[in-house]
């Protein structure tokens, strides 16, 4: 009988490393639509009964499926009502007419939000629009490579640059409550800014500049939305959705008194947008989201789900581990491999997986380095932050999806800069973690 139930676990576990082989590299090449790969895992998981079903549909349940879809109606809402394009006039007046400072700006602003607002998925749903009105105010029209360029600035500065700040995004707050439940270890959250900031933000955000303007390199126009010109009064919508905006930011920063998730907070939000006379939307404008992200994000989340139901996570962790160099006194050789055994971690399971299955093994890590346990955990940032494929990051695929960007493109970006990241990232945050005293 016990025989019987291994063969039948590992036979499971093939079936799932199939499946997430198969799902990984069409999300990854684009071959067919998200939504079709989608489709095809809810079907399969069920089919080769790799999973209960509230497993393999947990996707649908969690907070980031609903952060989504509230994320694409307010956007829907800052796009319609007209409040994108006037954002896009006050921004415009500040901005010079060179395209890398646009850049700049756009990657700056996508971190500074971080601060306020603790949810990656919301400030991807805000800020597109912007940029798209942006773009359209300098000449930056559909199709060409700054369009692009802009859009994916938001699209990975947002998630990439926020692992710097503690509650900014879901892998963040996994590795913390991963951490506090399983070592007891408090994560502060001025020690981990002063750890992670200079580097992974300043550095990172700064090549994150220099190679979008050097893959799509273009020229702005003059600004072509009356800039110094007095715009038209707000209209009621307008105001109506600035005063939803700044409850939901309000509710949002003000979440360790309320302890209502970010996610909740963005479904009112999107509940009232749709609402008759109070809302700034009529409730036919909901067949205008797309709901194919959402799809793919509730796909995502339900592989991740039924990669650890199955033990697959647990087994490929253990494998790395295995053989991963790892000795003590070699710390800046500790190092390296520890991030790339991160960064790995959130090629098969996702930047949003990575912590779970990384936390979990950082007490035989530890060990196995000797690095203090801290460290250990602290490592990993470096590497579930170093993406290589957009789909490892949800908010990426939303951005792409909002601003119409082609898979091409973004994959492309996304391996320059988390190949550029290794090289030149990793080794600068050892050599700042040595001047801190956080590593030997």
């Amino acid at each position: 009988m016990q025989a019987a139930t291994t063969l039948t676990g590992d036979w499971t576990m093939v079936v799932t490393a199939l499946l997430l082989a198969v799902c990984m590299g069409l999300w990854a090449s684009g071959i067919v639509a998200e939504v079709v790969t989608a489709m095809m895992f809810f079907a399969a998981a069920m089919l080769f009964k790799l999973a209960p079903a509230a497993t393999v549909f947990s996707g649908f349940s969690s907070s980031a499926f609903w952060l989504v879809l509230s994320g694409m109606v307010v956007g829907l809402a800052i796009t319609r009502t007209g409040l994108g394009t006037r954002l896009a006039r006050s921004l415009a007046g500040r901005l010079t007419g060179s395209y890398t400072g646009f850049v700049a700006v756009i990657v700056t602003l996508s971190f500074a939000l971080a601060f306020v607002m603790p949810s990656n998925l919301g400030r991807i749903a805000l800020l597109i629009p912007v940029v798209l009105a942006l773009c359209d105010a300098f000449g930056l029209e559909p199709g060409r490579p700054g369009r692009n360029g802009a859009v994916l600035a938001v699209a990975l500065a947002t998630p990439l640059l926020s692992a710097a700040i503690l509650p900014a995004n879901v892998p963040n707050l996994v590795m913390a409550g991963t951490a506090e439940t399983q070592y007891g270890l408090h994560v502060g959250y001025l020690p981990y800014l002063l750890l992670h900031a200079p580097i992974l933000a300043g550095v990172k955000g700064i090549l994150l500049v220099a190679v979008i303007v050097r893959l799509f390199p273009d020229r702005m126009s003059p600004a072509t939305i009356g800039i110094g010109e007095t715009g038209p009064a707000f209209s009621a919508p307008e105001v109506r959705l600035t005063i939803i905006l700044a409850l939901t930011l309000g509710f949002w920063v003000t979440d360790s008194l309320h302890h209502i998730a970010p996610a909740w907070i963005g479904l009112i939000a999107a509940v009232i947008c749709l609402l008759p006379r109070v809302g700034v939307l009529p409730a036919e404008a909901f067949g205008a989201v797309n709901l194919r992200t959402c799809f793919y994000v509730a796909a995502l989340l339900g592989l991740v789900a039924v990669i650890n139901e199955t033990g697959l996570g647990a087994r490929l962790g253990h494998v790395l581990l295995a053989v991963a160099p790892l000795e003590h006194g070699a710390s800046a050789q500790n190092f390296g491999v520890l991030t790339i055994v991160a960064a790995l971690f959130a090629i098969v399971v996702t930047a949003n997986g990575a912590p779970a299955l990384y936390t979990a093994l950082a007490g035989e890590m530890s060990r196995a380095s000797g690095l203090d346990l801290a460290s250990v955990v602290m490592i990993q940032v470096v590497g579930y932050s170093t993406l290589f494929l957009p789909y490892q990051a949800p908010p990426i695929v939303m951005a792409m999806d909002l601003g119409r960007v082609p898979l091409r493109s973004a994959t492309i970006l996304t391996l320059v800069v988390g190949l550029s990241s290794l090289l030149i990232v990793t080794p600068l945050d050892y050599l700042w973690w040595r001047i801190l005293g956080q590593i030997p």
